[in-house]
């Protein structure tokens, strides 16, 4: 169905944490394509990777489940001969799920008795350590994470988490056992399979500790975790032979057009880039949920103040808020109402100025970035070079492409915004 052999099948429970993988398998000498969704029908591109992003992080269970199965019965017609369940380096779930009911699922169709589980990103500072999670130097549930408005994490011991999500009994493989490299770390996970357990969180503060639990799964038919645990596994792909000899994977056409800046993401990170924006005097427009829920007509407030901006200048729409102001709303509107207002409001948006000749985007949040992408009926997505650890440019794939830099919200440095469309001319102008 491609026109090179599909390696590598991974599914993604959110837009931006799918480009942060293929990002990773990128950098790794992968060509890899991320789809928008289960696909129709066949892919044209030759890749080795293939990564579906789903909007599921924070579906309902069943519809997580489904969805991923879906993805994973598209993947396996390609021939891919591994698969890999993405989610966030800050494990972001409920205990409801996702992560766990759905592993569970991938699993039990792949019939494979054993799965790691490791979100580790220690290039971004996500670092897990005798079963907790370490954002920087602060835990999990110390580290704004506790504040995010649909999946706040308040445990930071993921052996805990993942346990109050499955049925599957959790375990964990112990830095100590890492550091020994990949022998030790098999021998390990036999005795846990022995003690019947089947997921397993997995101790990573390095790269070079995902690189071993990258060689230590090389065979596995499954694999669970952030976009870091992905690092080490087009080495096994080249040991094997399987990967073609390396090639300028971070190819990507430049395109011409107006540029503008959405973002939904409620992050530290993401409040400190919107903040570094509009410190410097560029344009920026707020939304706000309350005036969305009174049915004022924000979109058009946000397009009568873009529209006479756009021909000077990228322009920045924003939703971006405190927690304190996060929370107050959702007093008034509820969770998933005002981030649905939100949504629906940043997508209307975007094509709207897709329509006024924007073919630049920069996106922030994961939700944002699905809606949005969905609202500009995007397919799929080359993978370009890498803005910052996690997010790549990347380019639509189609007749009319589309400049697009999904970002996770707590992804970035605090002039991401400036410096990505910065790289977007310089695609342009060397591509001309």
């Amino acid at each position: 169905m491609t026109s090179s052999p599909a390696l590598l099948g991974c599914i993604a429970d959110d837009f931006t944490g799918a480009t942060d993988l293929a990002n990773m398998l990128v950098r790794g000498g992968m060509r890899t394509i991320q789809t928008i969704g289960v696909p129709n029908g066949p892919l044209d591109t030759p890749a080795e990777a293939i990564v579906v992003a789903l909007k599921s992080r924070t579906a309902p269970r069943e519809q997580a489940v489904a969805e991923s199965l879906a993805a994973l019965e598209w993947l396996q017609k390609l021939g891919c001969k591994q698969f890999y369940f993405k989610y966030c380096s800050t494990f972001d779930s409920t205990d409801a799920g996702n992560i766990g009911p759905v592993a569970d699922a991938l699993m039990k169709a792949l019939n494979a008795p054993f799965a790691i589980a490791c979100p580790a990103f220690p290039e971004n500072g996500r670092t897990v350590y005798r079963g907790n999670l370490f954002v920087g130097d602060l835990l999990l549930n110390e580290s704004g994470m506790q504040n995010h408005p649909l999946t706040p994490m308040t445990d930071a011991n993921l052996v805990r988490v993942l346990q109050r999500q499955t049925r599957t009994k959790v375990g964990l493989l112990r830095y100590d056992t890492v550091q020994r490299g990949a022998a030790a770390v098999n021998e390990a996970r036999v005795a846990l399979q022995h003690d019947g357990v089947g997921l397993a969180i997995a101790d990573a503060i390095s790269d070079q500790d995902l690189y071993t639990l990258g060689e230590a799964c090389a065979n596995d038919l499954l694999l669970t975790g952030g976009s870091g645990l992905a690092l080490g596994l087009p080495r096994n792909f080249e040991r094997a032979g399987l990967l073609p000899a390396a090639q300028d994977s971070e190819q990507v056409p430049g395109v011409h057009g107006l540029s503008a800046v959405l973002s939904g993401s409620c992050s530290r990170a993401t409040q400190a880039q919107v903040a570094n924006w509009r410190d410097s005097g560029r344009p920026a427009f707020r939304i706000d949920p309350l005036a969305l829920a009174r049915g004022d007509k924000v979109v058009d407030a946000a397009m009568a103040f873009a529209q006479p901006l756009l021909a000077q200048g990228p322009v920045l729409v924003y939703a971006t808020s405190s927690p304190e102001e996060v929370g107050a709303v959702q007093q008034q509107l509820g969770t998933a109402t005002s981030g649905e207002l939100v949504e629906q409001a940043l997508a209307a948006i975007a094509q709207r100025m897709h329509d006024a000749g924007v073919r630049r985007f920069v996106v922030a949040g994961g939700e944002t970035s699905g809606a949005v992408v969905n609202a500009l009926d995007v397919k799929a997505l080359q993978i370009g070079p890498q803005i910052d650890p996690g997010v790549p440019a990347t380019v639509s794939i189609g007749a009319t492409p589309l400049a697009l830099a999904l970002k996770s919200g707590n992804f970035g440095t605090v002039d991401f915004f400036s410096k990505t469309l910065g790289l977007f001319d310089q695609l342009a102008g060397a591509r001309q």
